[in-house]
Parts: C-alpha cells; sequence; structure tokens
C-alpha cells in the first residue's frame, strides 16, 4: 500500500488561532516531515471556503500551495484531491500544472473532478450547473489537459471547452503527462470518465461501498475497452488514531472543542461522523486490520488527513511507526 499526507491549509479549520503570517511555515514544516519519512505524497484541497460551514477563517488556494510545495520539497509526489475543473479554464490549468510539474522535477500529480461544494461556487461567480453538465465540463477538460501535456498544444470545438492551438510549453517532465486522479464516485458518468481517462481513482473507502464501486468501474472499464487492472483504486481517510480507545476519544474531543467557537456545537459534534467507526480510526492495531482488509478488495493507495496536524504531531508519529511499516 502507498500513503499519501494532507497538509493543513485551513478549509478544514485546521489552521485556525494560527497568525496568518505564520501559516505557510506550519504548512512547509509538515511538508519537509513528510519529504524525509516514508510518505508517497502530499495532498491539497482545492476549495475557496472552509466546511462544515463558510466562516472568515484562512483557506489557502491549492494550485499556488502546489507550486511552493514543489519548491521545498525534493521527493515525495504532490497532487489535489481535487481540483474542481470548472473553477480554471482547463488549457490554463494544464499550463499551470505542467510549469509546476518542472518546479518540482517531475512530482505533480492532477487530481481532478466535477465539484461540488455549491456556496463557493456561488460565492466566486461561477454559478452553479447542473451535476450532467459539471461531469460534461469534466469529461472535456480532461481531454484537453492530455491533448496538451502530450502535444503541447491543444485545440477542441465541445460544447463546454473551446480552445484552438493552445500552446502548453514546455511540457511536463513526466513522460506521458501529468498522472490523473479521477476523483469521485458517481456511478453512471463519473466512474465512466475514470474508465476512459485515470490512471487513477478516487472514491469512498468504506469496505461495502469501496467494493461496489470498484464493480461498477469494472463495469465501464469493460464497456470502454479499457484495463481495469491498470487502474490504482485509492481513498481518502481521516484519521484519529491513540495507543488506547480512551486516546483516541480525546483526539476527537479535542477537535470537537477547536471546531465549536467557529461552527457551533452541533455542527462540531455533526463533524465527527466523519471520523467515528470508520477506517483510520482507532489504536494502530484497529487500523491496520481495517486497512489490511481494504488492500485485499483492491484499495492499494490511502491519503490520510489529520486534523490534529498543525498544533500536534504525535498521532502522525505514532501513524509513521506503527501502520506505515505493518502496511
Amino acid at each position: 500500500m502507498r500513503f499519501g499526507l494532507f497538509v493543513p491549509q485551513g478549509w478544514r479549520l485546521d489552521l485556525v488561532g494560527i497568525d496568518p503570517a505564520d501559516q505557510w511555515s506550519v504548512m512547509r514544516d509538515i511538508a519537509l516531515r513528510a519529504d524525509q519519512k516514508s510518505w508517497d505524497s502530499l495532498w491539497v484541497y482545492d476549495h475557496f471556503h472552509t466546511v462544515p460551514v463558510p466562516t472568515e477563517e484562512a483557506t489557502h488556494e491549492a494550485w499556488t500551495l502546489m507550486s511552493a510545495l514543489a519548491a521545498v520539497t525534493s521527493r515525495v509526489r504532490l497532487g489535489q484531491m481535487c481540483t474542481a475543473m470548472s473553477y480554471r479554464n482547463p488549457a490554463y490549468l494544464a499550463k499551470v500544472a505542467a510549469t509546476i510539474d518542472i518546479i518540482s522535477g517531475g512530482r505533480i500529480e492532477m487530481g481532478i473532478g466535477g465539484g461540488w461544494y455549491e456556496h463557493e461556487w456561488r460565492a466566486y461567480g461561477y454559478g452553479f450547473p447542473s451535476a450532467g453538465e459539471r461531469l460534461g465540463r469534466l469529461d472535456e477538460g480532461v481531454q484537453i489537459m492530455r491533448q496538451a501535456w502530450a502535444e503541447g498544444s491543444a485545440t477542441l470545438d465541445g460544447k463546454h471547452y473551446q480552445v484552438d492551438g493552445a500552446i502548453v510549453r514546455p511540457r511536463p517532465l513526466q513522460e506521458g503527462g501529468i498522472p490523473l486522479w479521477i476523483a469521485g464516485g458517481g456511478e453512471k458518468v463519473t466512474l465512466k470518465i475514470a474508465a476512459k481517462y485515470a490512471q487513477y481513482t478516487n472514491f469512498d473507502g468504506t469496505p461495502e461501498t469501496f467494493a461496489r464501486k470498484s464493480e461498477l468501474l469494472r463495469g465501464h472499464c469493460d464497456t470502454v475497452g479499457t484495463d481495469f487492472d491498470a487502474i490504482v483504486r485509492s481513498a481518502n481517510y481521516n484519521v484519529a488514531i491513540g495507543a488506547t480507545e480512551a486516546e483516541v476519544e480525546q483526539r476527537l474531543e479535542t477537535l470537537k472543542q477547536r471546531l465549536t467557537p467557529y461552527v457551533g456545537a452541533d455542527a462540531a459534534e455533526g463533524s465527527l461522523a466523519a471520523f467515528r467507526g470508520l477506517p483510520a480510526v482507532g489504536t494502530p492495531e484497529q487500523i491496520v486490520e481495517k486497512l489490511s482488509s481494504l488492500e485485499k478488495q483492491g484499495m492499494t493507495y490511502g491519503i490520510f488527513y489529520f486534523p490534529e496536524a498543525a498544533y500536534d504531531t504525535s498521532g502522525i508519529e505514532l501513524f509513521e511507526q506503527e501502520v506505515l511499516p505493518a502496511l
């Protein structure tokens, strides 16, 4: 199994209480730690407004962070989970990603999806088109990026995007272009787009749902004539780890206390539902057992989020010492 680590960037209120002038150094230090340890990749989210509700707290922009992380690290791969296609023109995005791939020495991953956070869409003036239109843009945008990276220019007269000889040079350093992670578990459209174009997928990582989505992906691969086994299936996991179950519960309580002043007690408690009972919550032994079972189902790349990372790295350290070596 391979392992990615999310960098705290504010979207999940994971930089609150830290002066904005100091936030980059916190993110940088987490990145440097991962670069020196056994992590395969570093990840950021592509969002503008905080969750579970929009607040005035910082949310740092994903592709700006990609460039900065590319410059300060030397080994670890760098991705976004996931870029919303409609937030940037796809030819422009292909150009940005190619430039950062060169800065990084060929270490960029392209996580891409249709986008979902309606509040930030409307606030930024993007409207909020139907799911069908957002996914149509995803399909056309991926075609543009693939062509741009392979040929150095792109032309497409599509329903949603029209580009005519858009020059994207220099091309990425990576042979064949930047690897594509098609994120999302939409069963009729998103997984079909993944079957057509993706080197990696990213969808729900709970055992029952992961199994169902995997079989649907297999069916789409059969339909479009691609190799299901060539696609790496990944999932994201929120982590609450402790030497004992009591320590795990204390981590969750600390998270609730941090969120409450910004979103209220009910929303803070609701946020814990994204942790309790899920595969990366528990003692190291419990987490290893659950992830091992998922690995047997074909989940061979986990991307892990530690909500306390900006303030306390002891959970990351325990994970590095006892979970990474076991898997």
